[in-house]
């Protein structure tokens, strides 16, 4: 039977921009006294950190075994269970995204270790089966930076860091092991250096045949439990889908799974396989993440037998939303909602439920501007606002500072009094970080790719057009159409055409030719907003108010066709009080 992969060692809401939304004249000349939250995140204390550590290591349970899988024999019945044996060692310069996980929940007596990738300051690629039931914010450690796995005590070089929280694929199945694949947000910002995923559209990197490069801490042999204290990497070439599946049969799914390796020779002799302890792990082609190292056979080296990896092409969109979130609750894994009162100024945070959003949450007094936004500019796991002042038309950020434990303020660009669309949709260029698009009084629209701290590289003019002013409303946070590439959605202000504007990851040309998805007349609807995935399921998510005030929830489908989004749902009908969306 197959077992997943990890093991006891032992052994401005998003996009929400986008548009100046009618604001009134009160508003515009009100104090500004806003009065964010201050981040629901429990940050652990170092010493709690390092047990973790140390009983993470120490265990000897295995993530994910808790769930029968008495039902997924092998077509050899052999049991399936991933880990490095072969390859050689290496260092943590090599390869400066690699995380170790540790979980210690002496509660409930479970222990045990996962490998993980970084692919932003607090975001971790992991497979879900270490991730999925259970607490990572109260019981998990996550390390980066270094080479060495901890001491027993555990004491390491690298940094040290809790989870605030954490996402894994909604269709995962502990039974089949299929979409396998999660996110944990860091309590605090890594220093390691991020690697990217792969490309929704790669195809090159999964040909039989590809050289790919496996990181790991696990197990060396198939004769002990002992896992490698150093670092290992080895090189284990792409297998063709046919191949794997003519091995697995049907535990092998294909679209979904990817496998490599030459066939084991039933010794650690002449094999080179993932083990366990390197579950959570990627497999790297072109310095791009292909897969995360998810199952394979017990003791890893069984005669014929493959390491199995998620393929990471398949879940892009869905991680892409976890990576670049707009959460404000800090707690979940769905996006939330800010709207400002039009008569009073007075802005409020609703967080979401999935298909409904909670009582709203006073956020201070936002008067004297006219727009905001949510985007995590520095990728600190805090949600920041951007918002312009109605009187300079200047553009502000304002970012929790963790050291002080308060809000500060940083003007970011002067008198965009004339532009008349404002968007933060997220990465447009493909570096996993947050860019601005603006469109000025002549139509053109304009990126600004993010550079990761609160500024912004030279701005670059998107196409050659100037007819961005046709639309009465440009929105945009996340990727609509699961390729996890941010996406714009614009409607034409005289016919009312829904236009989707799929996101290329380039920053020489942002977006593809434009996709006619809906009609949606000024009558129908008369404000917007896309704050990204509303529901958790890994897809982006639209907002939409009626004359009347009814706000409706357009769930993403990840189609970009006139079926992207699915039937409308009902979140409310007093939203006719406010007049920003952020």
């Amino acid at each position: 039977m197959r077992i997943a992969l990890p093991i006891g060692a032992a052994g401005v809401a998003a996009a929400v921009a986008a548009a100046l939304m009618s604001t009134s004249a009160g508003a515009a000349t009100a104090a500004f006294d806003p009065t964010p939250k201050t981040p629901a995140i429990s940050t652990v204390s170092q010493a709690e950190l390092k047990a973790r550590v140390a009983g993470g290591l120490a265990g000897g349970d295995i993530a994910g075994q808790k769930t029968s899988k008495s039902s997924l024999s092998s077509s050899t019945g052999s049991k399936v269970d991933p880990k490095i044996i072969g390859g050689s060692t290496t260092t943590i310069s090599s390869a400066p995204w690699m995380a170790q996980l540790f979980y210690q929940d002496s509660t409930n007596d479970v222990y045990f270790f996962c490998g993980g990738t970084v692919v932003s300051p607090t975001k971790i690629l992991t497979a879900a089966h270490c991730v999925k039931g259970y607490n990572w914010a109260k019981y998990g450690a996550i390390v980066t930076g270094a080479t060495k796995l901890p001491d027993d005590s555990g004491n390491t070089t690298g940094a040290v860091a809790g989870a605030v929280r954490q996402w894994s694929h909604p269709s995962y199945s502990a039974r089949t092991i299929d979409n396998d694949i999660a996110v944990i947000t860091l309590d605090r910002p890594t220093k390691a250096t991020p690697i990217r995923m792969t490309t929704s559209t790669d195809t090159t990197s999964y040909k039989a045949g590809t050289s790919a490069k496996l990181y790991g801490w696990g197990r060396t042999s198939s004769t002990t439990q002992d896992v490698s204290e150093t670092l290992k990497t080895a090189t284990l070439p792409i297998q063709s889908d046919a191949t794997c599946a003519g091995y697995y049969g049907a535990d092998f799914i294909k679209g979904h799974m990817v496998c490599a390796g030459n066939p084991a020779t039933g010794s650690d002799a002449g094999t080179t396989s993932a083990c366990n302890g390197d579950s959570g792990g990627p497999l790297i082609v072109d310095n791009r993440i292909v897969g995360v190292v998810s199952w394979g056979v017990t003791d890893c080296v069984e005669k014929g037998a493959y390491s199995v990896f998620s393929k990471v092409s398949t879940y892009l969109g869905a991680a892409y939303a976890q990576v670049d979130d707009a959460n404000m609750s800090y707690v979940d894994a769905k996006a939330d909602l800010f709207v400002r009162n039009k008569s009073t100024g007075v802005a409020y945070e609703k967080d979401s439920k999935g298909t409904s959003f909670g009582a709203r949450q006073d956020l201070g007094d936002w008067g004297g501007v006219n727009l905001v936004l949510q985007s995590d500019l520095n990728r600190d796991s805090v949600q920041d606002f951007l918002f312009r002042q109605s009187s300079t038309g200047d553009v502000y950020w304002l970012r929790y500072v963790w050291s002080t434990d308060s809000w500060a303020e940083k003007k970011i660009f002067d008198n965009w009094k004339s532009r008349t669309r404002i968007i933060a949709p997220g990465d447009l260029t493909g570096d996993y970080k947050p860019d601005l698009v603006s469109v000025d009084s002549a139509g053109k629209a304009w990126l600004y790719p993010g550079n990761g701290d609160g500024t912004f590289a030279a701005r670059k003019q998107i196409g050659t057009g100037t007819g961005w002013n046709s639309y009465n409303m440009v929105r945009g946070k996340g990727d609509f159409n699961g390729d996890g590439k941010a996406d714009l959605i614009a409607r034409n202000k005289s016919n009312g055409a829904l236009y989707l504007y799929k996101g290329t990851g380039k920053a020489s040309a942002p977006f593809a030719a434009r996709v006619k998805v809906r009609t949606w007349s000024n009558t129908t609807y008369n404000a917007f907003d896309a704050v990204g995935d509303v529901t958790g399921d890994g897809k982006a998510d639209f907002l939409a108010r009626t004359p009347g005030g009814t706000l409706y929830l357009y769930k993403g489908t990840g189609k970009a066709t006139s079926e992207i989004f699915a039937t409308r749902i009902s979140v409310g009908t007093d939203f006719k009080q406010y007049d920003i969306f952020g």
